[in-house]
């Protein structure tokens, strides 16, 4: 019998079991996915260049990134980082029907609303067991913006490896005060993502509400890393209504919208759907419009009637 402090815990034990049933899973991937969710500041912290040890792994990794090419872009095989770690940027509702979904829900290959190679399931077991982490990003940046508890993670077992390994950085929730903190973030301006991951057993495990100052994820997007996939639509301005205050252009967390000739306008080609200019803009002139050349949204609900249509078919 192993001694009590080198048995694992249970939930690196729930974690292990589901790792062994998925398929294409492996060790490698395992010791990924544990690394990252055992020590996701450290992990984070070294990416973002913040931590004192980045400075050791930065220049070998560099060396080795330079030494070792990326395929060509035209490689049908060709999997980028993108592929392996990306959001989806999701409206408040599509977040919401994500944190109230009341029953186990099984969507595999996703290609259309998550268009990357990989990561693109989303699996949820008891989707009720939500934790909400001290954003990683946040934490690991001098001045970061607050609050730090906006991360949530949704669903086993991820639920409750976050809790049983971060007691002192997370919290159970309900359905209810996930949404509370979903309204909050989309109050501040910021971005509601749905995260995937490779090493996270391939699937959809947290929703992130990010802002553009301290999100990894947005900035490595901002740099040339395609890591956020659009929500499906576009924000579209009635010039009409538009009152040229610019506060749509501040908030814009993408850069997407200017003031041209004194009324807002939108770049389509940078906008990603978030809809931070609806709700900040004072005379209701924006619209989001669907734009199926963007992908397909990620709207839970709809998804599951679709599957479910499919099966029957």
């Amino acid at each position: 019998m192993k001694p009590k402090f080198l048995a694992p815990k249970p939930s690196t034990q729930a974690f292990t079991r589901e790792a062994r049933r998925t398929p294409g899973f492996s060790r490698f991937d395992f010791l990924h996915g544990y690394v990252y969710a055992r020590w996701p500041y450290l992990y984070l912290g070294i990416g973002a260049g913040t931590h004192p040890l980045a400075r050791i792994f930065g220049p070998p990794f560099r060396l080795v990134s330079r030494l070792l090419p990326p395929p060509p872009a035209d490689d049908p095989d060709r999997v980028t980082f993108a592929d392996t770690y990306h959001g989806k940027v999701v409206s408040l509702d599509a977040a919401t029907q994500l944190v109230t979904v009341e029953e186990n829900v099984q969507l595999t290959d996703l290609e259309q609303a998550i268009p990357y190679a990989l990561a693109r399931d989303i699996v949820l077991q008891d989707p009720d067991h939500i934790v909400v982490l001290e954003c990683p990003c946040r934490s690991v940046r001098p001045n970061s913006c607050e609050p730090l508890d906006v991360c949530l993670v949704i669903g086993e077992p991820f639920a409750s490896f976050v809790a049983e390994h971060h007691p002192q950085r997370s919290r159970w929730l309900s359905p209810d005060e996930a949404v509370e903190i979903l309204r909050a973030e989309h109050e501040r301006g910021h971005v509601h993502h749905a995260f995937f991951k490779d090493a996270m057993l391939g699937r959809f495990y947290a929703i992130c509400n990010c802002c553009s100052c301290c999100c990894g994820a947005m900035q490595a997007h901002q740099h040339g890393t395609p890591m956020l996939a659009s929500s499906g639509y576009v924000g579209m301005v009635d010039a009409d209504l538009c009152g040229a205050c610019g506060l749509c252009a501040e908030y814009c967390p993408f850069g997407a919208i200017s003031l041209d000739n004194g009324y807002a306008a939108v770049d389509e080609a940078a906008c990603l759907g978030c809809g931070v200019c609806l709700s900040k803009c004072p005379q209701e002139a924006f619209t989001l419009k669907l734009a199926p050349e963007r992908g397909e949204p990620l709207e839970i609900q709809k998804l599951m009637a679709s599957a479910e249509r499919a099966a029957q078919n």
